[in-house]
């Protein structure tokens, strides 16, 4: 059996994630299903990233520890991926007394290397995003991921010399040109990055102690990026002193992380440089997806445009609102969700279309024939053609899933039940069961229950409460 890693990545736990956060994790859940439906071996984490200086802020607001904060959000999150019925193996987080140990030997490691160095930064920071920029990185004087306003800060800090790196990430694109999905992502990343030659980063801070500590000099605690990305290899048991467990040598390299388009930086620039300075492979594949949007933007507690899951499952059910942002969301580019959206969408697909195939078929099964028909061999090319679809449409979703294009995937499984609704006008039970011609009505019963067996099955990854 071959094994699959997928991740995603870590929610950070400054507060409960909204329905755009959570398309992450149900995509990611929908390749780990199908893979497994395949009889891949697969590994699926997720988890928290739960270290920074405004969950530290956060904490203090609230009259909390940071330890206590992060474990009320962790909850929260974990609750959602179950409500969301996500089939994780591993739900990782950055507080877990092991990640937290191999962060500071792979810190120590890389500096005791020459790849990390003491230093001091200056420049304008911002606290959401937890990041330095240059004035000139600005946009309209804020911070240019975010658009917040960012504040002077001064600090000693360590440093990772990203540009020791930067030819030989180059040269790995070139090399691995599916390494990155979509394309234009890396080539927006080569153009406004590499090209313009690699900043070294920082990735220490001691402004605030919410972070793991830097053993060597305990005043600096790890920085976000060091931390958060190597959970990676953290959670299935990487060793930075060669005791690795078995799971970190059969999973490693992973074959996909699966991140949103905002955070494709640091894992496409970032995290491959950390893991050569570490000598360890590069992950097979990364796939920056697109935002959900709310009325065309990104949704935002500020704006108060957020819509969460639990509430649109609570209306409309947990497989419908999956099947929705699976749905809507494209390989390369942004979606929308609300309300109206999500109604017609549950209409016109689920009961419409599957709903009312899975119903008719059942209703004449049970009428016509107790409930039981059998396989017949007499075929006529109105029944040839159902079949023609059906037994290709296993073959078309793998070929869209390993593209990762999700949304097609569907349309080929819900193609499905639309020739088959096509072929019940077609065929007209109700006439055959007029005409007492049992044999052919029998036939065209098989073949929609077959119809409906077999896409219902590849439907699992997408809805699989409704197709159990």
């Amino acid at each position: 059996m071959k094994d699959y890693y997928i991740t995603t990545a870590i929610a950070y736990t400054s507060g409960k994630p909204h329905i755009g956060n959570i398309y992450e994790i149900i995509l990611t859940d929908s390749i780990a299903r199908f893979k497994r439906f395949q009889g891949y071996n697969v590994f699926f984490q997720t988890g928290t990233d739960e270290h920074g200086q405004k969950i530290e802020e956060k904490a203090l607001a609230k009259g909390l520890t940071p330890k206590q904060f992060v474990d009320g959000v962790a909850n929260t999150i974990k609750g959602l991926w179950d409500t969301a019925n996500i089939s994780y193996d591993k739900f990782i987080r950055t507080t877990d007394a092991d990640h937290e140990v191999q962060v500071q030997k792979i810190f120590k490691k890389l500096y005791d290397q020459g790849d990390i160095y003491k230093g001091s930064y200056e420049g304008m920071y911002c606290t959401p995003c937890e990041s330095f920029w240059t004035s000139s990185q600005l946009v309209d004087g804020k911070c240019p991921d975010c658009g917040r306003e960012v504040k002077p800060a001064k600090e000693e800090a360590y440093f990772f010399k990203m540009s020791k790196y930067a030819d030989r990430l180059l040269d790995y694109y070139n090399s691995h040109p599916d390494f990155i999905l979509p394309v234009s992502r890396k080539n927006e990343m080569v153009n406004n990055f590499l090209k313009k030659g690699l900043q070294d980063l920082c990735v220490s801070r001691t402004s605030f102690k919410w972070g793991i500590p830097v053993t060597f000099d305990p005043k600096h605690v790890v920085y976000v990026w060091l931390d958060a990305l190597t959970n990676y290899i953290t959670g299935i048991g990487y060793d930075v002193d060669g005791n690795s467990k078995d799971s970190f040598n059969r999973f490693w390299p992973a074959d996909l992380h699966v991140i949103g388009k905002d955070i494709v930086r640091f894992h496409i620039i970032y995290w491959p440089i950390f893991l050569m300075a570490l000598g360890l492979p590069i992950p097979k594949k990364i796939y920056g997806h697109g935002w959900l949007l709310q009325n065309g933007e990104k949704m935002s507690k500020s704006k108060g445009n957020v819509m969460y899951f639990d509430d649109l499952a609570s209306v409309f059910g947990v497989d419908a609102v999956r099947y929705y942002v699976l749905n809507e969301m494209s390989f390369d580019n942004d979606g929308s969700v609300g309300w109206d959206l999500l109604t017609d969408k549950t209409n016109s697909d689920l009961a419409n279309v599957y709903g009312n195939l899975v119903s008719r078929t059942i209703a004449m099964t049970n009428k016509y024939f107790g409930g039981v028909v059998n396989k017949s061999t007499n075929y006529e090319d109105v029944d040839k053609e159902l079949k023609e679809v059906v037994e290709n449409a296993y073959g078309k979703v793998s070929k869209k899933i390993d593209d990762l294009q999700i949304s097609d995937s569907i349309a080929e499984v819900m193609s499905i039940f639309r020739r088959a609704n096509k072929y019940i006008d077609e065929t007209c039970p109700w006439v055959l069961a007029k005409e007492n011609n049992t044999e052919r009505l029998n036939t065209v019963l098989y073949n929609l229950c077959e119809a409906i067996m077999v896409g219902s099955t590849l439907l699992q990854p997408y809805m699989p409460a409704t197709a159990e």
